[in-house]
This record gives structure tokens, C-alpha cells and sequence, in this order.
């Protein structure tokens, strides 16, 4: 340990300095550019950055000693992931450190926004006095909306319910029975919106998350209603925001977190009842030393040939298994983004099946049923999801997973059953891995499928007669959206089929409900196996 050396590029609380030094040497060069870390990393073991230094894939081709890359922070968008995996490099953070500073930083802002303290404060240092202009309403039994109940919305309620308030809390991933241990109702978000008396969000700002308040979800809330955003900007439509704070359909608003950062421009700043604070969540003391000591463990840790507790990155298969098990693991992500998709709803049980030859791998198949949970899990989390922690993750929100292998394969070499409960159905999904890598699944719901796991998918439940599906095409044709394969199963003849589409292309809400109004449509439902975060 003596030998080993760490490089500190930006600011870092000296407790964690302080724990690097008895055992590494330590640098801390902050401020540096690109072309200066590429010509010094190599000279270093690990890195521990914040936010400021960007550690992209020249910069960690250039660590060639590199084992280790610590953010002291909850995000690593400023770190290639990818390009530190491939290299076999730990990158790891300390998604726990701010949670307490995130959350008391809600609850201020939510007191504020109540009491008009912020534009009290200002009017009175003015030398005014206008009591009955600043006058606020009370928290106590009023209803809260956690829209996003991961760990800060978890605390968030935990101190709202102190203050006798009513907690309600949408969260895709978090079972009602679970909700319920934590003292929260579980609704639907659009229920949500139109009960809040306060609606606060955190979650993670993806395709599903961007504007989740807009327009016509406001139209939904209650007159008086007020917002706070802590967690990403983006989730609101700020223009909208504004709208419905002039025209008094929202009280006011607390923001944190802006769609464009720093937010200057905005004319939510010209707005008295719009409380802002310039994307403060983590900055307390106290969440910096945690960050600080929680990255700095974790680097000793991994240079003593251990592991990191918050590894957001994938650890390498074994060598002698990954031909085998690749292949697998990749079809088995692809049929959890699947079934998911089509199944909705908030997941409760997770089974695989491994059969066929997969049985001489049982000692080795949890890396690939960690990939199933990641593939079921990782479209709406905000903390990256991988085979280190996605059955953390899942048992964290009341999730049972549970894994089978059996020597019986329904006639194929190999083949992966995934079933999942969720709320609101049950779903099966089955594929298999042919020669030289090819994955198919072979089965959904019951149905023999022969699909490409791949891309843009529409799958629909229809009536067994003609025209059903050649309807359905010439509404895709109309369109301009390509089908580039299509599969149909069925159990009984002119009974109920199933049908799945590949499509080259996304399919617009407003294609879908045209496709569902078809007579003979049951259920008609689109899919994207392929990740894509924002």
C-alpha cells in the first residue's frame, strides 16, 4: 500500500484526505485540464473526482495503473462508465452521503414555500412591515405527493408524517404492501396529482420522468397546490409552471434544480411566489465530509484487492465462463426491459428458470439473474443499476427474486424463463441462445415466438381472424413507421393470438391508442428493448 498512489482532482473534505494518507500517497491537483490528467494519470492507481473533472475515455485509456475511480457525489455522469469497465477499472460513489442534506433541504424549502419566509425576510429588510401580505397556511394534515420513493423521498415522508401531514407516494417499483411498512399510501401518479395539497419529486430525470408536470397535469392538481422540485430540473415544464403560477392555479413553487443551470433567464425568477435556491441539495457540510470519508474507504478498500460498497459498474465474468455466459446475461437484460415493459405495473416477484445445459453453470448463474434485474429495473431508477447492486435494489423495495435451474428445456439446448407479478398481471417471458450467440425469444405469455430481442417492439393480444393484423400494418404504413419483423402466436384457432412487431422506429402514443381502437384489439402495447437514459 506503501507504493500506491492516488490522484484528488478536485476539492475533497480533508476527513476524507485524512483517511488516504496513513496508507497512500495522496496528490490533490485540482483545476487541471484535459491534455494535463492524460499526462499524468498514468502515474496513479486510483482517482477520486466531484463533479468537475471530466473523466472521459481518453483520460482513462491514459490510466494505465488505474483500478479505481471514486465520485465523491451521487452522479457519475462526468465519468465514462463504459470506457472504465471495458478496462476493468472499479468506478464507484457515494450515493448515500447528500441524502439527509437533499432531503432537510426539501423540507426547508416546503416550510418556506408555506410561510413565504424568503419574501418576508426581504420585504422586512426593506424597512417594510406588511404582515397580512405574507400571510401562509399551515403543513399539518395537509396531504403531501412524494412523486418517487426512493431513499430521499423515504426520509422526506418520514419527516413529514412528524409533522402530522398525510403521505402519498407514487413509485413504479414500490409494492403497496411495501409503501404501507413505510407509512405511505401508494397511488397512482395521476391519483397523486389530484389529491396533493404539496407535491415534491425525486426521481431520476429520464424519458419517463421529463415533464412528468406539465400542462395538463397541473390541470388535474388542486387550486392552491404547490410544487417543489429538489431532485433534477427537467422533471417540470417550467413554462408551463409559470402559466399556472400567474394564473393562480398554483400557489407557488420551490426550486432547487433548473432545466437550463445556472437559470437566469427564467422568467420563474421574476416571480414572487416562486422560492429558488441555486441547486444547494448537497451542499452542507456534513454531506460533503460523508461523501468524502465514504469515497475515500472505498478506494482503500479496492486497492487492497477488495471491493467498493457503491460500485456502479459491472465487475468482469470470469474468463474461463464468459464465452458461455455473455451471451446469456445479454438476452437475460433484454427479457426484463421486455417483460416489464409489457407487463406494467409495480413489479412484486421476480422467478427465473435456468434449464438445459445451463444447469452446469448454477454456481455462476446469479451474475445473469442480476442482468434480468437490471434489465427490469434500470428504465426508471436514478442510481445505475448493475449486477453488484440490482438484487440489492430490488429486495430494498420489496421485491422477491427467486432462481430455479432444472435439466428440462421444452426441447431446446438451453433456455431462461423469466416470470414477473406485478400489481397489476403476471407475465412470462422465455429465450434461448443459439449457436454462435444468437438469442431469441421463444415464448411470451404462453405463446411460441421466434423474435429478435432487439429494438423497437409492438406486441398486441387480437382476435384470430383475418384482416386483424393487416389493419394494424396499414396503420404503421400510414405513418411512416417500418415493420421490419413480425411474429404471431396463437393457442387455439380464431380464438385470441398474439402478435409482436418489430418496428424500426419509436411509435407515437397517438399510433398506439389507433391501433388499440381496431376492432379485434384486445391490448396493444410498445416496447423498447434497448436502454436509453437521458
Amino acid at each position: 500500500m506503501a507504493k500506491a498512489r492516488v490522484l484528488v482532482s478536485d476539492p475533497l473534505a480533508e476527513e476524507g484526505l485524512a483517511i488516504l494518507r496513513p496508507v497512500v500517497d495522496v496528490d490533490v491537483k485540482t483545476g487541471l485540464k484535459e491534455d494535463e490528467l492524460c499526462k499524468i494519470i498514468s502515474d496513479y492507481d486510483a482517482l477520486l473526482v466531484r463533479s468537475g473533472t471530466d473523466v472521459n475515455a481518453k483520460v482513462i485509456e491514459a490510466g494505465s495503473r488505474l483500478k479505481f475511480i471514486g465520485r465523491a457525489g451521487v452522479g457519475v455522469d462526468n465519468i465514462d462508465v463504459d470506457a472504465a469497465t471495458r478496462k476493468g477499472i472499479i468506478v464507484a460513489n457515494a450515493p448515500e452521503g447528500n441524502t439527509l442534506a437533499a432531503t432537510e433541504h426539501t423540507m426547508a424549502m416546503m416550510q418556506a414555500l408555506a410561510r413565504n419566509i424568503p419574501q418576508a425576510n426581504a420585504s422586512l429588510k426593506k424597512k417594510e412591515w406588511k404582515r397580512s401580505k405574507f400571510m401562509g397556511v399551515e403543513l399539518n394534515e395537509k396531504t403531501l405527493g412524494i412523486v418517487g420513493f426512493g431513499r430521499i423521498g423515504r426520509e422526506v415522508a418520514k419527516r413529514a408524517r412528524a409533522m402530522e401531514m398525510r403521505c402519498v407516494a407514487y413509485d413504479p417499483f414500490l409494492t403497496k404492501e411495501r409503501a404501507a411498512q413505510l407509512g405511505v399510501e401508494m397511488m397512482s401518479q395521476e391519483d397523486l396529482f389530484r389529491i396533493a395539497d404539496v407535491i415534491t419529486v425525486h426521481t431520476p430525470l429520464i424519458k419517463e420522468t421529463r415533464h412528468i408536470i406539465n400542462a395538463k397535469s397541473i390541470a388535474t392538481m388542486k387550486d392552491g397546490v404547490r410544487i417543489i422540485n429538489c431532485a433534477r430540473g427537467g422533471i417540470i415544464d417550467e413554462k408551463a409552471l409559470y402559466d399556472a403560477i400567474k394564473s393562480g392555479k398554483v400557489a407557488g413553487a420551490a426550486l432547487d434544480v433548473f432545466e437550463t443551470e445556472p437559470p437566469l433567464e427564467s422568467p420563474l425568477l421574476t416571480l414572487d411566489n416562486v422560492i429558488v435556491t441555486p441547486h444547494l441539495g448537497a451542499s452542507t457540510v456534513e454531506a460533503q465530509l460523508n461523501v468524502a470519508v465514504s469515497v475515500a474507504k472505498q478506494c482503500i478498500e479496492v486497492l487492497k484487492g477488495g471491493t467498493a460498497k457503491y460500485v456502479v459498474n459491472a465487475p468482469m465474468i470470469p474468463p474461463e465462463q464468459a464465452e458461455v455466459l455473455e451471451p446469456f446475461a445479454t438476452l437475460a437484460e433484454k427479457m426484463g426491459r421486455f417483460a416489464i415493459q409489457i407487463a406494467g405495473g409495480r413489479l412484486s416477484s421476480v422467478e427465473l428458470v435456468y434449464g438445459g445445459e445451463l444447469a452446469a453453470f448454477a454456481g455462476s448463474l446469479k451474475f445473469v439473474t442480476r442482468l434480468a434485474l437490471k434489465g427490469l429495473l434500470d428504465p426508471i431508477l436514478q442510481q445505475p443499476v448493475n449486477i453488484v447492486n440490482a438484487e440489492f435494489i430490488a429486495k430494498e423495495r420489496g421485491i422477491t427474486i427467486s432462481e430455479t435451474v432444472t435439466e428440462q428445456s421444452s426441447g431446446f439446448k438451453n433456455l431462461i424463463t423469466l416470470r414477473i407479478k406485478t400489481d397489476k398481471t403476471e407475465e412470462t417471458v422465455s429465450g434461448t441462445v443459439f449457436f454462435k450467440g444468437r438469442s431469441r425469444i421463444v415464448a411470451v405469455g404462453g405463446y411460441t415466438m421466434d423474435m429478435i430481442p432487439e429494438g423497437y417492439v409492438i406486441v398486441s393480444k387480437h382476435l384470430d381472424k383475418p384482416g386483424v393484423i393487416g389493419r394494424a400494418s396499414t396503420i404503421l404504413g400510414k405513418n411512416n413507421i417500418n415493420i421490419a419483423g413480425m411474429q404471431v402466436g396463437r393457442i387455439t384457432p380464431e380464438k385470441e393470438a398474439l402478435m409482436v412487431l418489430n418496428v424500426d422506429s419509436a411509435v407515437p402514443e397517438d399510433v398506439m391508442n389507433e391501433i388499440r381502437s381496431m376492432p379485434g384489439i384486445f391490448t396493444a402495447t410498445f416496447a423498447k428493448i434497448s436502454s436509453e437514459r437521458i
